[in-house]
């Protein structure tokens, strides 16, 4: 079964319920959100009722709740060695941990960090050295899935090696592993339109067994271009034949699939057309029109 969905709101109002029924308006059978504004640290108290009505909403669906995913706020920067900031990016991993803990979400997708111009082996070192004070016997069981990123910058993690190394110092190891992104490995240079010869890599080098979300994202820009601009389904560089093979090997057929496809003129979500144009397996070239037309 195809296990797809896409980014969704999740607001003070109606929180986890509220990102249900956005998903299931959009044909979803999973979806991911943040616990609040990814560029902030305002956040508000979990509304346990809200979660419960949320949680037997999903019974009457179907969307398994164990493929529901939050993602990590931008803010965090694990690789940044900066005493002060590095303290602040663990202490508020920590609380949107704990946040995912209460939320029963057990998968948490984080940009690894960047290390800020103090070399790649720096950042590496710092990132593994949060993750284990953040994982190493504490109670909560929420897996972190390190992110694949496209290399702008000083980014960590735009190769498979880098995350494996930050990987290999974890302690907990049932407690971490990856989220592919498609637009940021094509901006990083692997050959996504090989994808037999990309898992191929990535087993070897880190283990399928440990990816367990896949962004299934177009991307604006050239091979190789390390920027990170994702496009819509179809209409940027991989194009849609290569998001299908995404979307439908049998090797990631139990692996939830995440769009973060950007709004079209700004204003309207296309993923309920998106997810509806990937279920049917054929590319619609006047797509954007018809969702502004709708």
């Amino acid at each position: 079964m195809l296990i797809i969905g896409s980014h969704v709101s999740f607001n003070k109002e109606t929180q986890l319920l509220g990102s249900l029924e956005e998903a299931l308006s959009y044909g979803a059978n999973t979806f991911m959100f943040y616990t609040g504004a990814p560029q902030n640290t305002m956040r508000y108290p979990i509304d346990d009722r809200l979660t419960w009505k949320a949680l037997e909403k999903m019974k009457q669906t179907d969307v398994d709740y164990r493929n529901v995913i939050v993602h990590a706020p931008y803010i965090i920067n694990l690789g940044n060695t900066d005493p002060d900031k590095y303290a602040f990016s663990i202490r508020f991993l920590q609380e949107e941990l704990e946040r995912c803990e209460q939320l029963g979400v057990r998968y948490l997708v984080l940009h690894p960090g960047s290390h800020v111009g103090n070399g790649m082996e720096s950042g590496i070192r710092a990132i593994g050295s949060a993750l284990n004070q953040l994982l190493v016997g504490k109670e909560n069981k929420v897996m972190i899935l390190l992110e694949t990123m496209a290399g702008k910058g000083t980014e960590v993690g735009s190769k498979f090696e880098e995350l494996k190394a930050i990987m290999d110092q974890v302690e907990e190891q049932d407690r971490i592993g990856v989220c592919m992104d498609t637009c940021h490995m094509h901006d990083a240079g692997y050959h996504t339109e090989d994808i037999d010869s990309l898992l191929a890599e990535f087993d070897q080098v880190i283990g399928l067994d440990k990816l367990h979300c896949i962004h299934v994202n177009d991307s604006k820009n050239p091979f190789a271009s390390h920027k990170d601009r994702h496009e819509n389904i179809g209409f940027g560089d991989l194009g849609f034949e290569q998001i299908l093979s995404y979307c439908y090997h049998p090797k990631l057929e139990n692996i939830p699939k995440i769009l973060e496809t950007p709004y079209i003129d700004h204003t309207y979500p296309p993923y309920r057309y998106e997810i509806a144009m990937i279920r049917s397996k054929k590319f619609d070239p006047e797509l954007k029109e018809k969702i502004i037309a709708n």
